[in-house]
């Protein structure tokens, strides 16, 4: 199934036996955490549960996460097999993510490579980055380009080559094109329903299980800003 369907807010992008994937919105979390608000993990397993009449617990793995303040793509696992896989494979990277962030200050280079060490601190869950390497720094390496220039912002298109803690959020800030809303990372107003404008826009990946090519597009949310792109 690769149609789209939405069901109690819930907007699925692809599902089949083995693989849920989902259109997160800016305010769910993807796993509980202390605020005890229900995460996109329960929903999901709602939604099965109800789809398919499901009697007792369902399996669903959680492959991979979002910050609750971004949006966009997230993929489940629906059985042990494809968890156990998707995760070697994110391992590997070979599962190929890309996004979309909107800055206020466009970069000066229409396209970079931009190469950081990140360092994570827990107390305040935000991490740091270093033109050279710390101790307890990790290598960060993201890729952009201005796809998109509007009158006061610009829209970056931006692929992962590792998968740090806040590294997108991190990396920009760093070059002085923090995300717009992302008050963490510098950017001066948050925005009113507490999102940022950074979106997990695309993903590619051969099916863990099937082996056919997925190739899923994620509609950005509906605020002026993002319908403008």
């Amino acid at each position: 199934m690769n149609k789209q369907s939405t069901k109690n807010n819930l907007q699925v992008l692809h599902e089949d036996n083995h693989i849920i994937i989902v259109n997160k919105r800016a305010s769910d979390i993807v796993q509980g955490d202390k605020t005890g608000n229900t995460p996109l993990l329960d929903t999901v397993k709602q939604y099965i549960k109800e789809k398919y009449k499901k009697e007792g617990n369902v399996f669903l793995g959680t492959v991979h996460r979002l910050d609750r303040p971004t949006s966009g793509i997230v993929i489940f696992a629906k059985t042990s097999k494809s968890l156990e896989r998707l995760n070697k494979m994110l391992r590997e990277k070979s599962i190929k993510k890309t996004y979309w962030a909107i800055v206020k200050n466009t970069p000066q280079k229409e396209k970079d490579t931009l190469i950081n060490w990140l360092k994570k601190n827990p107390k305040n869950n935000k991490s740091t980055s270093y033109n050279t390497e710390i101790e307890g720094s990790k290598r960060a390496i993201l890729h952009y380009r201005v796809i998109k220039k509007l009158d006061n912002y610009s829209l970056l298109e931006i692929d992962l080559e590792t998968g740090r803690h806040h590294q997108i959020r991190c990396q920009l800030a760093k070059i002085g094109s923090a995300i717009k809303g992302d008050l963490k990372y510098g950017f001066p107003r948050s925005n009113k329903n507490g999102s940022i404008h950074l979106h997990a826009r695309k993903i590619n990946f051969i099916h863990p299980v099937s082996k056919v090519e997925i190739n899923i597009t994620a509609p950005t949310p509906n605020d002026v800003l993002w319908n403008l792109c």
